[in-house]
């Protein structure tokens, strides 16, 4: 276990597994400022970098552990020093979205806003991408706006198709491929965030900001 150097923040790097090291940066920020330093400057035998919410998860088969782990000490003190990124510093991504989702009048009902309001709130924000999980291109949008902050379905769904648009608790979300759910659905979007002839596959990736907008079916 290592010890950040720099500030005060107890961030540690751990050993996970055989051939990956956890990074504990102690919030999304320096996670997102760590995996960007990472993507910039590579260390030799890296081959996955996977950013949590409070992690950075590094996995190196090829590379020399003592290495690898001085190496990540020294660019997380950079990640934890340095100034944050400016707001669009990863781009913005804006979404379109047609507002008939079989959930909607739920949220509304759970909120106690009238469903104009709702989309109201959900498009009048930017949300940044926290971190990728659940499924392949999933990303977590974070900064959703508190009034629309309801809890998941009880019973989720067995299948909800690619490009519904989703809230649940504090995030919000485009599903990439269809898969089972239980975030509550708001509408459906036309954009392909998940594609596997591109390069990165993932459209939101983390630290992006994302904008949606109404749109007619």
């Amino acid at each position: 276990m290592t010890s950040r150097p720099g500030s005060g923040d107890r961030a540690v790097i751990r050993r996970a597994g055989e051939s990956a090291l956890l990074v504990e940066t102690g919030s999304l920020e320096v996670s997102h400022r760590l995996d960007a330093l990472l993507r910039e400057r590579r260390p030799a035998g890296v081959t996955e970098i996977v950013p949590g919410p409070a992690t950075v998860l590094v996995v190196a088969p090829g590379a020399d552990p003592a290495a690898l782990r001085a190496r990540l000490s020294l660019l997380l003190g950079t990640a934890c020093d340095a100034a944050p990124a400016p707001s669009g510093a990863r781009g913005t991504v804006t979404v379109p979205v047609v507002y008939d989702g079989p959930d909607l009048a739920d949220v509304a009902e759970l909120s106690g806003l009238p469903v104009r309001e709702v989309v109201e709130r959900h498009t009048g924000v930017e949300l940044v991408v926290g971190w990728l999980g659940f499924a392949p291109g999933f990303a977590y949008l974070t900064g959703l706006d508190p009034a629309l902050h309801v809890p998941r379905l009880s019973t989720p769904r067995t299948s909800v198709p690619a490009g519904a648009v989703a809230i649940a608790g504090p995030y919000s979300a485009v599903y990439p491929a269809a898969s089972p759910g239980g975030w509550r659905l708001l509408g459906r979007s036309s954009l392909v965030v998940w594609d596997t002839a591109a390069d990165p596959p993932a459209l939101l990736t983390p630290g992006t900001r994302v904008r949606f907008r109404a749109v007619r079916g």
